[in-house]
């Protein structure tokens, strides 16, 4: 059953089939259907279509650097974490799909890299993603005038914000604090406003509105909820990108073309079937029926992961797919470990018993070996973002698909081929006994 629908997510949108036998003729059309269900209130949509990269699909690659002068290293780092937010929200509004934002530091200087696959005409996105962050606060309209109101307080006199955490309850809230002439502002628009909310807009869009309780002076002010150290942190991070007056310029623009991403494809599919034939041939040569088992094993094992790359998703790139291909050979290497022990087992066992223990004896190597596995595609993934290790979309790429791969090898050589197994081997050998 898990194989049949992991099958299905694995096909094509659109399957042309075309017979042309004697008189038969038939020309058809096969689409698969993704679910679009409710119940209720419950939507249940999904997309079944494989996400691709940069590389594969592509697009346009835009790096942009940040004006950081004259701050220090923290206000430096509070800086990027808000440019880069505000760049991937505005990514994520201009409706591209996938897209990857990251931040890196090259000879000294800060900078946002941006991969948007499928992304042709960059002009526009350029503009909407290089400008400069625009932090307002706004007042609740009124039934003559709905709507929120902008203020004269902006960004520009927001000096920074902060997460604290209220001496009586403990709970995480996020601290602001003005310049003297957004002290004054500020105290002004509290004082017409109490028992209201006042909206923080960032780039037009409402991050925040906290019910003003009463005048507020001396420019200094806490913004408390239900917030989560995860949330707190998020607004701090929003405030300070549009309160710290940093402009990004672009500094690198390269576009890569559809061909080029089809041509990879084509030839990394060309190069991935003549090594999975090669791999079969071994395993039925070496290994006879065993190894047909294992063969069979290793096509639900490509079935699934496919189907998981839909699901969750995975953004496919080259690098992406290399990935898959090793875990390819780990998951044939999983049956190897297991045969090799069966043949030793077998000379002073019966078969039934023989399967068992090989199996059971086998797995103390193959655990190890993978996680030794999973562990070097922790590394690479960085999923931390750890400034000492690599923070490479396509290695990280790589390293996720390398690791979903392991982890479905370890399902499809234990549990798959053993039950195969039992059904093929153990089975057969108890009826001609």
């Amino acid at each position: 059953m898990l194989t049949a629908i992991a099958g299905y997510i694995s096909l094509p949108r659109e399957i042309p089939l075309k017979i042309n036998f004697a008189n038969f003729n038939l020309e058809k059309t096969i689409k698969r259907y993704d679910p679009d269900l409710s119940f209720g209130s419950i939507n249940i949509k999904k997309n079944f279509d494989l996400a691709l990269g940069l590389d594969l699909a592509g697009g346009s690659h835009l790096v942009f650097e940040a004006d950081t002068a004259g701050l220090n290293d923290d206000r430096k780092e509070t800086a990027i974490a808000g440019v880069k937010e505000v760049i991937e929200r505005r990514v994520n509004l201009y409706g591209v799909s996938e897209p990857n934002v990251q931040a890196s530091t090259f000879e000294g200087k800060d900078r946002i890299i941006v991969e948007l696959p499928g992304v042709k005409d960059t002009s526009e996105a350029v503009e909407l993603i290089g400008k400069t962050a625009q932090l307002t606060f706004a007042q609740t309209g009124t039934e003559d005038e709905p709507g929120i109101i902008p203020t004269e307080l902006t960004g520009a006199e927001l000096k920074r914000a902060d997460v604290a955490f209220d001496e009586t309850t403990g709970k995480p809230n996020v601290s602001i604090e003005f310049n003297e002439k957004g002290a004054e502002l500020f105290s002004s628009i509290t004082e017409k406003n109490i028992g209201k909310p006042l909206a923080i807009v960032l780039d037009g869009q409402i991050i925040s509105a906290p019910v003003v309780q009463e005048k507020i002076t001396g420019g200094s002010a806490r913004i408390s909820g239900e917030f989560t150290l995860d949330q707190a942190k998020n607004l701090a991070i929003q405030l300070n990108a549009g309160a710290l007056p940093i402009s990004v310029k672009l500094v690198e623009q390269r576009t890569v073309g559809a061909v080029l991403g089809a041509e990879s494809v084509q030839k990394s599919v060309q190069a991935g079937l003549i090594g999975v034939m090669m791999v079969f041939v071994f395993m039925v040569l070496a290994y006879g029926r065993l190894g047909f088992i294992a063969d069979l094993a290793l096509l639900i094992f490509g079935v699934l992961t496919f189907a998981l790359y839909k699901l969750i998703p995975v953004v496919l790139t080259l690098p992406g797919i290399a990935g898959f291909l090793l875990s390819v050979g780990m998951a044939v290497d999983s049956n190897i470990l297991i045969f090799e022990r069966f043949k030793e087992e077998r000379v002073r066992r019966d078969i039934a018993n023989a399967l068992e223990v090989s199996f059971g004896r086998a797995w103390d190597s193959i655990r190890d070996a993978n996680i030794a596995t999973l562990v070097t595609a922790f590394i690479l993934a960085n999923p931390f973002d750890w400034q000492f290790l690599h923070t490479s979309g396509p290695v990280r790429g790589f390293a996720v698909t390398l690791a979903l791969g392991i982890g479905i090898s370890l399902f499809t050589g234990i549990v798959v081929s053993r039950n195969l197994l039992r059904v093929f081997i153990k089975n057969n050998i108890q009826h001609s006994s």
